[in-house]
């Protein structure tokens, strides 16, 4: 198999005490079994919110009556999407997008200055690369089935946060934050996303996976 057709993960690791949302629960993953200690399995318990790393935000999560994120049809993160490498390092503009000659029904992966910033540093990054409110009228006007972006969060940490995730979730945007694409090149991919299933959630940590499309 070739390294072009091979999946590659794009979802970052979870680890006790890593960069969360401020004002979201800490991430605590403790091993409360271990069989280097003598016990039968080795087992952890695990303590987080639910838009912790990598992961969906539902449209429960900022509109009520929004669906859950058991309620997500799997067409939203499984098929063909295309990464666009952004160069602003300030937010993601309406102008740039317009380049990128952006289709109805696409999924589109967001790589910016984040992936090869933000995930290094050991603190929360305020000051992190976001979709700007003309760019999310932008994305909603052209139908786009899905945005992921490479930090925790699709909004401005300062200001707009929740309105540009209410553009997006209101016109059928399914959300995917938290990526890391540093290793991935601009193009088209084969993706695979899969948030946990939980009841009535309004998100849930995901594992994200490309390929190459030949």
């Amino acid at each position: 198999m070739s390294l072009r057709s091979r999946w590659q993960d794009i979802s970052v690791s979870l680890y006790d005490g890593m960069v969360h949302w401020p004002g979201d629960p800490e991430i605590k993953i403790k091993i409360i079994k271990d069989i280097k200690k003598g016990h039968s399995s080795t087992v952890r318990h695990l303590s987080l919110g639910s838009h912790t790393g990598t992961h969906m935000d539902a449209p429960s999560h900022f509109l009520s009556g929004g669906r859950a994120i058991d309620q997500m049809p799997f067409e939203a993160v499984v098929g063909p999407a295309r990464v666009l490498t952004i160069k602003d390092q300030e937010c993601v503009t309406a102008r740039e997008l317009d380049k990128h000659n952006i289709r109805p029904g696409e999924r589109l992966l967001l790589k910016t200055l984040n992936s090869a910033r933000c995930w290094k540093a050991k603190k929360f990054v305020k000051d992190f690369v976001y979709i700007s409110e003309p760019a999310a009228a932008y994305l909603a006007r052209k139908k786009v089935r899905m945005v992921g972006i490479d930090y925790l969060s699709v909004g401005s940490f300062y200001l707009g946060g929740a309105a540009i995730h209410k553009k997006l979730l209101r016109s059928g945007i399914w959300i995917v934050e938290g990526l890391n694409l540093e290793k991935i090149s601009s193009g088209r991919y084969d993706l695979i996303c899969l948030p946990l299933r939980i009841f009535k959630g309004d998100g849930a940590p995901a594992r994200a996976i490309v390929r190459t499309i030949s």
